[in-house]
């Protein structure tokens, strides 16, 4: 009768433990958690500026940060804010920290910073854009759906701008 516990192939046995550490380990990326790390809403000319025309102007300020929980694991914070002015002064400013906890486990350096600033956003902005939308209106002001923003573009600008700034920075030889 055979021995259950014997490995079936006798390569497994002698190059069981090299072969674990010749096969690259393949990355690893997960979303953990997504949660409202804070969120503000202030209409400082209410009731007033709901006597004007609504034609606003809108500015739109989008950052993202990330940080380093754990080994593997990074909390990426993507900041939304919104202001309308009428008459050039503030009818509302709305922000919006909308967070996540995500596992990125095999990565380049290249690599992590390129997914923490792009697919980490753009899995937030959705979140972000409906929290930014329901405090507009509950504050009695007309809908605002935010458009979908390109992370990779805007990744690839800011990799471009530095880039030049650190050869504009470089001495002349």
């Amino acid at each position: 009768m055979a021995d259950n516990d014997q490995p079936t192939s006798p390569d497994s046995a002698q190059n069981g433990a090299a072969a674990d550490e010749q096969q690259p380990v393949a990355p690893q990326f997960a979303l953990q958690r997504l949660y409202l790390k804070d969120a503000s809403f202030e209409s400082p000319r209410s009731p007033l500026v709901f006597q004007s025309e609504w034609q606003p102007k809108i500015n739109f300020d989008i950052k993202t940060k990330s940080e380093k929980v754990q080994e593997g694991v990074y909390e990426v914070v993507l900041v939304l804010t919104v202001e309308a002015q009428l008459e050039e002064k503030p009818a509302f400013v709305v922000e919006v920290q909308q967070a996540g906890v995500f596992t990125a486990a095999n990565f380049g350096d290249e690599q992590l910073e390129q997914l923490l600033a792009t697919v980490c956003p753009n899995i937030l902005f959705p979140y972000a854009r409906e929290v930014v939308d329901n405090l507009v209106v509950k504050g009695s002001f007309p809908a605002l759906m935010l458009s979908p923003i390109n992370f990779d573009a805007l990744y690839a600008q800011q990799k471009q701008a530095q880039a030049e700034q650190a050869a504009s920075a470089a001495p002349a030889n």
